[in-house]
């Protein structure tokens, strides 16, 4: 039996290590593991702290090291849910062929469950964008959800204009723009239809948090959150209110700290790092809090994809 789907809530983590970011804005990186080694604990004892479930999106090229396998594992021996963020993490995946977008899925699911002993049952692709043809992959495989959609009309605007700042410096970006027809989804939980932007009987789509329309569809996820600071992390999380599911996305990124990480370099790039990673985790706690006060059960991405099912 599905659980009630009266104010539920969701945190999950994105592990992007910091190449991805570097990736984004056209520099180079040195291809340490900050997010696995340093974040990753924080984020283990922030949920055990607080005595909530996450989800944890694993990028399956991540995998292949020891270490990070390791620490997978270990949050999933906590009860957290591993899912699936593709193998590669390849910005450009829904412009990539039929056969390459399936295998991206695939072995991402086959280093998870190497990892932890069972297969993800929910997939994000890399930064927000999807189409058809990966919704459809996703079906043939027996995915249970997709949380991938962000109808979000800021979000949107700013990426358009920072893939453009990046070029305009001679650098080049490899995220790319979604469809802005996606900015028409549902921002609760629906099965896709074709458009994927619209309601049909397809996979169930968990959608990347906004606050409510009357706000402007505000983007709820860790970056807004951890950079308004505590008090505005809880008018945020107050704008979210009456939503059936809160689903907030976070980052590996949103509990790594500049200096303490070895990160400076790419903090005046990424405004992420621009906080010291107490001060984002005070943020998230008080977007915690009034989510309980506000009466919210926390679970799983999996554990909300069977209450909307």
């Amino acid at each position: 039996m599905g659980r009630s789907t009266e104010r539920l809530a969701a945190l999950s983590v994105d592990l992007d290590e910091i190449d991805c970011y570097a990736a984004i804005h056209g520099i180079s990186f040195d291809g340490a593991h900050p997010i696995y080694d340093l974040a990753v604990p924080r984020f283990r004892a922030f949920f055990a702290a607080l005595g909530i479930p996450a989800t944890f999106f694993a990028i399956g090229r991540d995998l292949e090291r020891q270490e990070n396998r390791d620490k997978i594992r270990e949050l999933s021996g906590d009860g957290h849910e591993i899912a699936n963020h593709s193998y590669d993490h390849f910005y450009d995946l829904t412009r990539r062929g039929r056969m390459e977008a399936r295998d991206e899925v695939v072995r991402g699911g086959e280093m998870i469950e190497a990892a932890c002993g069972k297969p993800p049952v929910g997939f994000r692709a890399p930064g927000y964008t999807i189409n058809e043809m990966v919704f459809t992959v996703l079906e043939e495989l027996g995915y249970q959800y997709d949380s991938s959609v962000f109808p979000c009309p800021a979000y949107f605007s700013a990426k358009t204009a920072a893939i453009g700042w990046i070029r305009a410096r001679g650098r080049r970006s490899h995220s790319v723009i979604d469809d802005p027809r996606v900015l028409r989804a549902p921002a609760d939980p629906y099965r896709r239809g074709a458009p994927y932007w619209t309601k049909g009987d397809g996979i169930l789509e968990l959608p990347i948090g906004v606050t409510r329309t009357l706000t402007g569809r505000l983007p709820y996820i860790g970056t807004s959150v951890a950079l308004s600071g505590a008090a505005g992390a809880d008018m945020l999380t107050r704008a979210m209110a009456g939503r059936p599911l809160v689903n907030l996305e976070l980052h590996g990124i949103d509990l790594a700290d500049a200096k303490q990480d070895g990160l400076t370099a790419l903090a005046p790039h990424q405004p992420d790092l621009r906080k010291t990673f107490r001060e984002k985790e005070a943020a998230l706690k008080s977007a915690v809090s009034r989510l309980k006060k506000l009466g919210y059960q926390f679970v799983t991405l999996s554990d909300a994809a069977d209450a909307f099912r």
